[in-house]
């Protein structure tokens, strides 16, 4: 089996470098950077502001937590649950416009921390994108200026808390699902394993490391490239003694941002094109749409593809679709 790709960014401009990214953009949809230049000073008080977060999800969250869990009787379940994950979450929205100042009970120190850590990491998903368009035969900027809308892109942070889990094999920590935006940077739990994506039939495990940042791709990049980088399936599974939390940051294209595939992509991706041209707004419109209709937690990213082409941009029935 093939190791799962881990590459050293601290000599990024190398052809070697580029050359893995590319091959594990085309056949993973995932990997993990290492020396990626975010200050391991700054990761280490991340690590310190858990303690902070542990105290949050305490606090706020815990116990509306309990509730959801006794409301639909999670603990008592005989039959696996695919409607609800067993995950405490809260988001920070940083743009278009932030959201942070907003939150209640966060600590003061958190916040300044958390904003000065998404800074870092929009630089970082935007020198990625750079180098996937160069990859691609692209000038640098043109995902930039790809996930650019009226208002910029949208970007947040969410951080997780997945609790102990009495029935793994019942309850998904974070059911199977592909990411609907561009792409994502996670910082993981090094010390609870738990992540696994979907190659060739098999769950691999992304490997916890110290100081690390796991980059995955979500569907609008598979979009601009016409299929050749892949949003892949992944999960996370929930240990039954430990605690896990991760830190991930999402880079998504602007609400009224059209996305198809690039009109100057090399000619060895544009071969069969196969998906259609729609403003980001209706596709996230027919994720939540379909997820209504299927009672699932997440729905596969094939039926939003396909609502899409019937939904397509100059289609009459687009306009169904935005008032559904």
């Amino acid at each position: 089996m093939e190791n799962f790709p881990i590459i050293n960014m601290e000599n990024i401009e190398r052809k070697n470098t580029r050359d893995m990214i590319k091959d594990a953009c085309e056949n993973w949809g995932f990997f993990e950077c290492v020396n990626h230049g975010i200050p391991h000073s700054l990761l280490d008080k991340m690590e310190k502001m858990e303690k902070l977060t542990k105290d949050h999800v305490r606090e706020c969250l815990e116990e509306r937590f309990k509730e959801m869990v006794a409301s639909k009787g999670l603990e008592g379940v005989e039959s696996e649950v695919t409607d609800l994950d067993w995950e405490s979450i809260f988001f920070l929205k940083h743009l278009p416009v932030s959201s942070i100042s907003e939150l209640p009970d966060l600590d003061e120190e958190y916040r300044e921390v958390m904003i000065d850590f998404s800074k870092r990491k929009e630089k970082k998903a935007e020198t990625k994108k750079d180098k996937k368009c160069e990859n691609k035969g692209k000038e640098k900027s043109y995902l930039k200026n790809t996930f650019y809308g009226s208002k910029r892109p949208n970007f947040g942070t969410s951080v997780s808390n997945y609790p102990p889990l009495p029935k793994p094999d019942l309850i998904k920590g974070l059911s199977a699902h592909t990411d609907a935006g561009g792409i994502k940077l996670l910082s993981e739990d090094d010390k609870v394993s738990g992540l696994e994506l979907l190659k060739d039939s098999d769950w691999i495990d992304v490997p916890p490391m110290r100081h690390s940042i796991v980059v995955n791709l979500g569907d609008e990049l598979e979009v601009i490239t016409n299929g050749k980088y892949w949003s892949v399936m992944h999960r996370v599974q929930i240990d039954t003694n430990i605690t896990r939390m991760s830190t991930a940051s999402f880079y998504v294209p602007g609400n009224d941002r059209v996305i198809a595939p690039a009109e100057a992509l090399p000619k060895e991706f544009k071969d069969d094109e196969v998906y259609p041209k729609f403003v980001f707004k209706s596709y996230m419109k027919a994720y939540a749409k379909l997820i209504r209709q299927s009672g699932l937690k997440f729905e596969a990213k094939e039926p939003r593809f396909e609502a899409m082409k019937a939904h397509r941009i100059g289609s009459s029935c687009n306009s169904h679709l935005e008032h559904d």
